[in-house]
């Protein structure tokens, strides 16, 4: 009897001790929903930011999904808004800015890390940045992927045609002559293409010249707005696009980054594009290429300052309260200096913090690879009422309008002015349906 008690004894202490033993099952992570619009290289590279933030802490886990293209993701995410059921971070890009602000539907950043009380110094980040994204002095979304575009050329044609490889078209004029002599000399099929075609040759070329793309300082003082590019800037800029298209000097090859073969195979020796497509270019092109600055038509016009493009992270609105902690959390992560400075050399994308600049500057970063300095050399002029950036409502569809009607001026269907008055016409009506949905 006493033997069989024993027993039960022995059993009931081993059973608890190989209970405590037992490893403990793992706290489940909060996942926090972040829907971007990068593919391809772009796309590795934001998972393995993800990732990186994950390993850093085990609390939070960001579950990182591609929603197609940038309006694609926009769309996909005012569709889950209404649905309640929203992602907790959309990545929306630049010309999406004012439908966000204005859509009831997000959460200040500034907001946000005050109520987290997560501290970030915003006085680090670079201005022609945060000006873009910011109302009343405050910052509403974080940066994340900044660019501007540039002019990419190949080395080996210009060599070919007698031009120095070290030395870019600076102004619209050596453009079309560099063009000419490459050509003449068989190194390129053609002299140059654009990419984003509203993007580069006008919301850019606008402020670069500064020139005010549109009234009430392009949008940032009010809501009734209406375009300006049919202006005579304009037209003289887009005339001569159009006519070096007759000649066979300009190939227009599409919207947002479909003219990009024509350069890579190298049909075309010069390239408006991008910075973001510098990390790509590293690995594909097979010849030797350089950067320059957007060029400039000279006097009468001052040089200004381009605008920058690309996209910010908005929060959005409709989830737990607790999940912020960690959305915070990854938006004070990206924003730190390591990450900034591994983020503009893996994609080419601009560093957002003044710490970071001076810590790749420090280490000779842009000395070696000078053509990731090309976009943040035309930041340094303080911005303009021209050229702080563009505000404007449902900014997608009138990029649509305007991309329409350079096509009908590239084929020859319409002259230059014609199809900017059209562009302006069909812009003008987007803007005034946007203004009346929005009313104070």
């Amino acid at each position: 009897m006493r033997t069989t008690r024993w027993s039960k004894v022995v059993s009931a202490v081993l059973m608890l001790a190989l209970a405590l033993a037992a490893p403990l099952p793992a706290l489940a992570r909060t996942e926090i929903h972040f829907w971007h619009a990068m593919g391809g290289q772009l796309g590795e590279t934001v998972n393995e930011l993800v990732r990186q933030f994950n390993q850093s802490q085990s609390e939070y886990e960001v579950k990182a999904l591609n929603k197609g293209t940038y309006p694609e993701t926009l769309t996909a995410a005012i569709a889950a808004y209404r649905q309640k059921n929203p992602p907790h971070i959309i990545q929306v890009f630049d010309v999406g800015t004012q439908t966000m602000l204005l859509s009831g539907a997000i959460s200040p950043i500034f907001q946000l890390m005050k109520e987290q009380e997560i501290a970030v110094n915003w006085g680090d980040f670079i201005k022609p940045v945060t000006g873009y994204y910011s109302k009343d002095g405050n910052l509403y979304s974080m940066p994340f992927n900044s660019s501007s575009p540039i002019l990419y050329y190949n080395r080996d044609a210009f060599k070919k045609a007698g031009l120095d490889p070290a030395k870019p078209p600076a102004t619209w004029k050596e453009v079309g002559e560099f063009s000419k002599k490459i050509i003449a000399a068989g190194g390129a099929k053609c002299g140059f293409t654009t990419s984003w075609p509203s993007w580069t040759m006008l919301e850019n070329t606008f402020p670069w010249h500064d020139q005010p793309f549109a009234t009430n300082q392009n949008g940032y003082t009010g809501l009734d707005t209406k375009l300006l590019i049919n202006s005579e800037f304009g037209v003289k800029h887009i005339g001569q696009l159009a006519a070096w298209q007759k000649e066979g000097i300009y190939s227009y090859g599409g919207r947002m980054g479909q003219p990009d073969p024509k350069f890579i195979n190298g049909d075309c020796a010069m390239l408006i594009q991008s910075s973001a497509v510098i990390g790509g270019f590293k690995k594909s092109l097979k010849f030797q290429w350089g950067t320059g600055q957007l060029p400039h038509w000279g006097a009468p016009y001052k040089k200004q300052n381009a605008v920058v493009g690309g996209a910010t992270l908005w929060v959005m609105k409709g989830q737990k309260a607790a999940d912020y902690k960690g959305v915070a959390q990854f938006m004070k992560f990206i924003a730190e200096p390591h990450q900034q400075m591994w983020w503009h050399v893996t994609t080419g994308y601009l560093p957002i913090t003044h710490t970071a600049i001076k810590n790749l500057e420090a280490g000779y970063h842009f000395k070696k690879n000078p053509e990731q300095w090309t976009a943040l050399s035309q930041l340094s002029a303080k911005p303009t009422a021209n050229s702080l950036g563009h505000r404007l409502g449902n900014f997608v569809q009138i990029r649509e309008a305007i991309e329409g009607e350079m096509e009908n001026i590239f084929a020859a269907k319409k002259n230059a002015k014609q199809g900017l008055d059209d562009a302006v016409a069909k812009g003008n009506e987007i803007l005034k349906e946007f203004a009346a949905a929005n009313k104070p």
